[in-house]
């Protein structure tokens, strides 16, 4: 087969159903993580939902969205506030707070890599943040 026996317009063609693929691939991961991430349903309910968008699954995903697009996005929501969240008390643990920055820089001042202006200025930083 040669490159002038596919048309440039059946490359387009070929091209959009491609991505419309991907597209529907993305929603359907996105409609199962949405089913395993509830937990107000029971896994009677998850495993129906399984079954009906395996069976049916361009219906069943349409259903689904239509029935639980509110759901969706709160347990989205709260998915990314809870590891915002985690990501915080994290770097709070690790950073020391305002007391570990104030004892770097009086260890700075100390050393005489710093001047007293500096100093203060840092601990104001660090207990206005605090």
């Amino acid at each position: 087969m040669l490159a002038s026996d596919y048309p440039f317009l059946d490359i387009l063609w070929t091209m959009f159903i491609f991505f419309l693929f991907i597209i529907w691939i993305w929603i359907l991961i996105t409609v199962f993580v949405d089913i395993f991430r509830r937990k107000d349903t029971s896994g009677f309910s998850k495993a129906l939902w399984i079954i009906f968008l395996i069976l049916i699954p361009y219906v069943g995903v349409l259903i689904y969205l239509i029935a639980n697009h509110d759901g969706m996005a709160d347990r989205n929501l709260a998915a990314q506030q809870a590891q915002r969240a985690a990501t915080d008390d994290y770097i709070r643990s690790v950073s020391g707070g305002a007391a570990g920055e104030i004892e770097k820089a009086k260890g700075l001042l100390d050393s005489g890599a710093i001047t007293q202006a500096e100093f203060d200025s840092i601990k104001a930083k660090a207990l206005a943040s605090a």
